[in-house]
């Protein structure tokens, strides 16, 4: 194994000089225009003796932030494997739990290891953009496993399932496994791939409107930082699902926008909005105030043909539904319910 680390690390350092130096937005934008809808292949889902990998592909985690997940994995009767990315982190590396290299190397490890059923990322944070260069994604392919996470993993997850058809999963991180709406949501998607149907009320209606479509979508930020990449989504006759933290209301705004005018929302036939910190917040843009999170939405989408969904259980919120991405979904909004198909949409894709 350590002669094979060494020859990966320097393939990847090799892989790492040739980007760098040969960049180029043609190149950028002929690998985005092939995006195509792949043929969806679901992993195995988890039952008692699956082993689970919890990896760090961006910022660092501690032992102790991810004890409760650990915990709830062991009492449905699986084992656990932690990776060195959160054994041994980097304090160096600052927002980084190691070195690029060492992170794709730590991540492809975990995919070619036959043992492990699922990779748990175990926190969000920054960085792990700067690893989608290096992992080969025929491998993935090849290695059709459980990887679930959200925030900055967003852009893992999103590329894998673009890369390969493989459907990933927008869901909890290491770190956040705490909330039984969260525990419950994950449990049902990996273990029996079944989602919770949701219920919600006229309040998170923007506009009405019943469709079905694959699903896809994550954090806003890392959404709009893949566009005109080679791991960007394809939102066409999709049902679109947006999150996002902190960012300021006109920043909301403005990667909206970005979204509209790439042609992301046009292709979409459904939204759905979930955790937007502060969502009735005025901040201060000069000369006055800005715009609230709610209102920007109500601006672009009350008057929208398609059905658009707000403050749903998706994201930087202790209920953080677990989305396997490219599934097929359902928004009523004249029942009421958001639901994703489980057992029927796997066996209509793999039959």
């Amino acid at each position: 194994m350590f002669d094979r680390r060494n020859f990966i690390k320097s393939s990847l350092i090799a892989g790492l000089a040739t980007n760098l130096v040969g960049l180029n937005l043609s190149a950028s934008v002929n690998n985005s225009q092939t995006i195509e809808s792949p043929n969806l292949l679901f992993p195995n889902g988890l039952k008692p003796g699956s082993k689970i990998a919890f990896t760090a592909p961006a910022s660092p985690v501690s032992m102790g932030e991810i004890a409760n997940a650990i915990k709830i994995f062991k009492k449905n009767n699986c084992s656990v494997v932690i990776g060195e990315t959160i054994r041994n982190p980097h304090p160096d590396l600052r927002y980084f739990s190691a070195p690029d290299d060492e992170r794709a190397i730590e991540f492809m490890e975990f995919i070619e290891r036959p043992d492990i059923d699922c990779i748990m990322c175990g926190r969000g944070g920054y960085g792990v953009m700067r690893i989608l260069p290096f992992l080969d994604f025929d491998i993935i392919k090849k290695n059709p496993k459980i990887i679930i996470g959200y925030s900055d993993m967003t852009a893992l997850v999103n590329a894998i399932n673009v890369k390969t058809g493989i459907v990933t999963y927008h869901g909890p991180l290491g770190a956040n496994l705490n909330d039984s709406f969260s525990i419950d949501s994950m449990i049902n998607a990996l273990f029996a791939n079944k989602s919770t149907k949701i219920k919600f009320a006229k309040k998170n209606i923007i506009s009405n409107g019943n469709v079905k479509g694959r699903i896809t979508g994550g954090n806003l930020s890392m959404i709009t930082s893949t566009i005109g990449t080679p791991y960007e989504i394809d939102t066409k006759n999709s049902i679109l699902f947006i999150e996002e933290t902190s960012e300021e209301p006109y920043k909301i705004d403005k990667m909206l926008t970005h979204l509209q005018l790439s042609g992301k929302l046009d292709d979409a036939i459904g939204y759905i909005f979930g955790y937007f910190k502060n969502m009735d917040a005025r901040k201060n843009f000069f000369p006055g105030m800005s715009f609230t999170v709610r209102q920007i939405l109500e601006q672009r989408f009350s008057k929208s043909s398609k059905p658009c969904l707000i403050e749903m259980p998706i994201g930087h919120t202790k209920n953080n539904m677990t989305i396997p991405l490219g599934s097929m979904a359902e928004i009523n909004t004249g029942k009421l319910y958001f639901d994703i198909v489980g057992d029927f949409i796997k066996k209509e894709i793999n039959n």
